[in-house]
């Protein structure tokens, strides 16, 4: 599978690496009514190499595993890994995830699971949440409107059948434009954060023209600088045009370092691996809400990337509820006393 990373350059251009080494990954979460977790993962992968560090969710020589081969139709072998392991509840599956060693170590991702009683009902929530990377960015709603933004937290499984479809064109023109849209959004937040970075590093050191208010006016001079510079942007941030040019000279030749340590802070970031998954969720009942996709077996999905919680925790959550049958019995029988009372009294009288 080829999977999309975000990686920040100091530079603040950033790039998106294709790798074909981690396995493609699907995880499933069953979702018990008591709490409890029975997490399966499927890893396929074009050659046996199934690495702990290249795997995308927690996992350890506690799961129990199966392994087979698998043909795609063709010539071609699939190694198979699949693996399963119950968790008494999200608090043990959140230390797994605070403990993890895999390819995703460094996103911090947490659950959520919630059992409400509503009589008749009992009804559940579970939630995955994925934390965002920067604290002073954008979210993508600035940016893309409501079918954009359907578009670009959809699967590939999906967005691929429709580009390669009857309107194919429609969607390829779409595709495009979110495309240059999520380019400016990265860029405006990198800038953004920088700035509020910088102004903590020179708190106190300068006047009015570097206020915190004074940079957030100025983004977008920053940006044009970055996107007018083009492939001269490194040389020309390190060798400190670009800066005084922002700055002013006085300024740009006093702040150089603490620009490029604002600069090393979004670098540590977003310069991170994350290989993209998809999750299932399967929930006890019947399903009531959810903000993923259904496959072909109705089941609810979502995919994982690392471009869902830049700027805002990715949150995955589904809803569902089962019928309390006693309470429907207890309900009944009380009715039908209330109602047999009501007759009663009417007889006598």
């Amino acid at each position: 599978m080829k999977t999309k990373s975000l990686k920040l350059a100091i530079s603040f251009i950033l790039v998106m690496i294709v790798s074909c080494d981690e396995p493609e990954t699907v995880v499933t979460d069953i979702v018990h009514p008591d709490g409890s977790i029975t997490r399966k993962i499927e890893m396929k992968n074009m050659q046996n190499k199934f690495e702990i560090s290249q795997i995308q969710v927690p996992f350890d020589s506690t799961w129990t595993v199966r392994d087979s081969i698998e043909t795609d139709g063709g010539e071609d072998t699939i190694w198979v890994k699949r693996a399963e392991k119950l968790f008494r509840n999200v608090e043990e599956l959140n230390q797994a995830y605070l403990a993890d060693s895999g390819g995703n170590r460094e996103a911090h991702r947490r659950t959520e699971f919630k059992r409400t009683f509503k009589w008749f009902n009992t009804e559940y929530r579970f939630a995955e949440i994925v934390e965002k990377r920067l604290d002073y960015g954008y979210p993508a709603s600035d940016f893309l409107n409501d079918d954009e933004l359907k578009w670009f937290y959809s699967p590939d499984i999906i967005t691929d059948e429709k580009k390669d479809g009857p309107d194919s064109l429609k969607y390829r023109a779409l595709d495009d434009t979110i495309s240059k849209k999520t380019d400016y959004w990265f860029l405006k937040c990198m800038v953004s954060e920088w700035s509020a970075e910088f102004v903590k590093l020179t708190d106190g050191k300068t006047g009015p023209d570097l206020s915190k208010e004074t940079l957030k006016a100025r983004e977008d001079e920053l940006i044009k600088l970055i996107e007018t510079t083009g492939d001269n942007f490194d040389s020309l941030w390190n060798n400190g045009i670009i800066l005084r040019e922002f700055l002013g000279k006085e300024n740009g030749q006093k702040f150089q370092t603490e620009a490029d340590s604002a600069a090393n802070v979004i670098t540590e970031k977003l310069f991170f691996s994350f290989d993209d998954y998809t999750l299932r969720i399967i929930m006890p009942g019947e399903l009531i809400g959810a903000n993923g996709f259904a496959d072909s077996t109705g089941v609810m999905q979502w995919p994982v990337k690392s471009d869902f919680f830049i700027t805002e925790p990715y949150v995955i959550w589904a809803e569902s509820k089962t019928p309390n049958k006693w309470a429907w019995v207890v309900t009944g029988v009380f009715l039908i006393f209330v109602l047999a009372g009501i007759v009663y009294r009417s007889i006598r009288k």
